[in-house]
């Protein structure tokens, strides 16, 4: 069988956090974009929910500067500035592999995706809507990732 060498064409989106100290690029498309309610991300936010858009961390960058971890300091991990304590991203490790949850208000160019997903909707605040397409009281069970990737991708193309 004769293979043939395939070649994807990645456009960049590109980010800072609030200072510039921070700066970091993500290859798209993006997997996902989402709103999760809960009350870690009402308060590290200081709104009422917060809107990242989820990258396969082999296409997200940091491209100067240095990230500290912040939030909980545990799994997830939260990574800001350590100079104007901005929220960049979040690592997850997960079954299906490592994934980077970029804040969506990061990028150069934040007019975002509405959120295809919200989670934690069981904390959200009663007068917020966002309009996601499927919205989970906690998180989506993990099995359930790539089937909402995949919908999610269907959607974009």
């Amino acid at each position: 069988m004769d293979q043939k060498s395939v070649t994807i064409s990645l456009d960049a989106k590109h980010g800072s956090c609030r200072c510039g100290q921070i700066a970091f690029t993500a290859m798209l498309p993006a997997l996902l974009t989402m709103a999760c309610h809960c009350k870690g991300c009402q308060r590290i936010t200081g709104s009422a929910f917060s809107l990242s858009e989820m990258y396969a961390a082999a296409h997200f960058e940091v491209t100067s500067g240095a990230p500290v971890r912040g939030g909980m300091k545990a799994e997830p991990y939260h990574y800001v500035c350590q100079d104007c304590s901005s929220w960049i991203f979040t690592r997850i490790a997960s079954p299906m592999g490592e994934f980077v949850n970029v804040r969506t208000t990061m990028f150069d160019d934040a007019d975002p995706l509405p959120p295809f997903i919200e989670t934690c909707t069981d904390e959200k605040l009663a007068w917020v809507q966002t309009g996601a397409t499927h919205s989970f009281k906690a998180f989506p069970p993990r099995e359930e990732f790539a089937n909402l990737i995949g919908q999610f991708m269907e959607q974009h193309e």
